[in-house]
């Protein structure tokens, strides 16, 4: 997923993740474990996953969207998303916060999702 920049500000629509943190793919593969139950792809493959913020004190803060604002389980997969990253070994706090800009968009799917939905 590459980071758009805003034309107003300069700064990326998307915050950068913390790819360098030990933590970060094993929250990558936890978030890998949570789907949209209308779509059979995981959501981070989706591209639902924004930014997977890491801090020192190990404190995951994630900023995801969803496919649609009307999304049923809008109220819910936050928290399983949390659930699935809160039990992993070194994670302190988990705080996952629900973001509509930029609103998603089937680009931001990697080329397995695309591939396992038909679109390739």
């Amino acid at each position: 997923m590459t980071a758009e920049t805003s034309p107003i500000e300069g700064a990326p629509l998307i915050k950068p993740s913390t790819t360098d943190h030990p933590l970060y793919d094993s929250v990558v593969e936890a978030c890998r474990t949570v789907f949209d139950p209308e779509i059979p792809v995981n959501i981070y493959d989706l591209g639902l996953v924004y930014t997977i913020e890491i801090t020192e004190e190990n404190d995951v803060n994630v900023i995801m969207t969803l496919t649609a604002p009307g999304c049923p389980v809008a109220g819910d997969m936050p928290g399983w998303l949390a659930e699935a990253i809160e039990p992993l070994p070194g994670v302190r706090q988990v705080n996952v916060m629900l973001t509509w800009e930029p609103p998603w968009g089937m680009d931001m799917m990697t080329d397995e999702a695309k591939l396992e939905l038909g679109f390739m």
